[in-house]
């Protein structure tokens, strides 16, 4: 098995992290709390959760069901050509889900954190319980804990970008719009049944965990190449867990992985697997994945998807989105705490919103534009977020099937 060197990391990331080709596909992955639709304080087996869903078959639109290790239930859609397409058949396995599930009183919640729940750790894959260690043992037991059992979000993937220079402008666009978006979509108020003081307690619980893979990649205003700085930013960071050859797994071996290079020890193999652990806002992986966006109320998860394809994908909504977001590009903790009460972070995405209800119909998605609009008049132009609006009563969420 070859042994890698700093080059190969290097030659790995540019020719797998940072792969390009013409732009147009989109993907999204939506996660979600399950919660007794009676009983939104009691704590739901995952066991349980796995069996219904089990019970109905796989949903028809093509999103692979996983579960994250509070048993949160998270549905990630194929790649997909148009909004449209990935709309129509994400929202169809959604509602395959959520379906299977109120069979037996349980139900799909949209939020970044949960409101009620303290964190119960339902994982029995060695993988969750080697990352649970190396939160503890260093130093962020509360937040590892938290992030892992009670936090859920919609994420958004778009291509790396047609060639070189435009995977760049794509990088910084992205993490120019990460306060926006944190803002706009914020949907965490509360944590374990407490105000945390955050509009996102979600972008809170990431902050506050281990900063060597949790921090963008893009800090500063620095104008690296995407790909150079990955690789710093991969060499840099503590391994997470090492999966030996005789099948065992093993936490926090203290090192980092260039220190893990200099040993002579790691191959391609494990190199992907010290990526998977590494979770910054803006994550590549042969695509553009977008991290920092908080669940929403059920019928709200396609406007983050919307509004991100848009801003990168439409010529004229990108220059827009250049504009509006480099002026907030350092505003994560304005974002996290104010959402768009902040005045900058509103003016950015009230840009934003209108130039994605210019750009929708032009990339096909004219469907969307009535919720898009929806959600910009009742939260963006208002300077408002979802974790403005008063506690739901989960019971009377008309979203639910009963």
């Amino acid at each position: 098995m070859t042994r890698l060197t700093v080059d190969g990391v290097y030659q790995h990331i540019r020719g797998v992290c940072f792969k390009t080709g013409p732009p147009g596909t989109v993907g999204a992955e939506t996660e979600w709390l399950v919660v007794d639709a009676d009983d939104p304080t009691a704590y739901v087996p995952g066991d349980r959760v796995r069996a219904l869903v089990a019970a109905v078959g796989p949903p028809s639109g093509g999103s692979r069901v996983t579960y994250e290790p509070g048993g949160q239930v998270e549905l990630s859609s194929a790649p997909f050509g148009t909004l449209g397409a990935l709309h129509a058949a994400l929202d169809g396995d959604i509602a395959h889900v959520r379906t299977a599930l109120a069979t037996d009183g349980l139900a799909l919640a949209g939020q970044g954190v949960d409101p009620v729940r303290r964190p119960r750790f339902q994982a029995d894959h060695p993988r969750y319980a080697c990352m649970r260690d190396y939160f503890c043992s260093g130093g962020f037991p509360d937040a590892g804990l938290a992030m892992m059992c009670s936090t859920a979000s919609v994420q958004v993937n778009l291509d790396i970008g047609a060639d070189d220079p435009d995977a760049s402008r794509r990088w910084r666009l992205t993490h120019a719009l990460g306060p926006v978006l944190v803002a706009a979509f914020a949907n965490s108020p509360l944590r374990a049944g407490r105000p945390t003081g955050l509009r996102s307690s979600r972008q809170g619980i990431w902050t506050e965990l281990d900063p060597c893979r949790t921090l963008p990649v893009l800090r500063d205003g620095a104008d690296d190449d995407p790909a150079e700085a990955w690789t710093r930013y991969a060499l840099d960071a503590r391994v997470m867990l090492v999966h030996t050859a005789d099948g065992s797994w093993v936490s926090d071996p203290g090192m980092s992985f260039l220190e893990w290079l200099d040993k002579g020890e790691p191959c391609e193999e494990d190199l992907t697997y010290h990526l998977s652990t590494l979770f910054p806002p803006v994550r590549p992986r042969g695509w553009l994945e977008l991290r920092m966006i908080d669940a929403l109320p059920g019928r709200y998860w396609p406007v983050p998807v919307a509004v991100a394809t848009a801003l990168l994908d439409d010529p004229v909504a990108s220059r827009a989105a250049e504009a509006a977001a480099e002026p907030v590009a350092h505003r994560w903790a304005e974002a996290a705490r104010c959402g768009l009460s902040d005045p900058p972070l509103a003016a950015a995405a009230r840009a934003c919103f209108a130039a994605v209800l210019d750009a929708l119909p032009r990339l096909g998605a004219s469907d969307l534009v009535p919720l898009v609009d929806e959600y910009a008049r009742r939260y963006v132009e208002r300077g408002r977020c979802p974790a403005d609006d008063p506690a739901p009563d989960l019971r009377e969420d008309p979203t639910w099937p009963r």
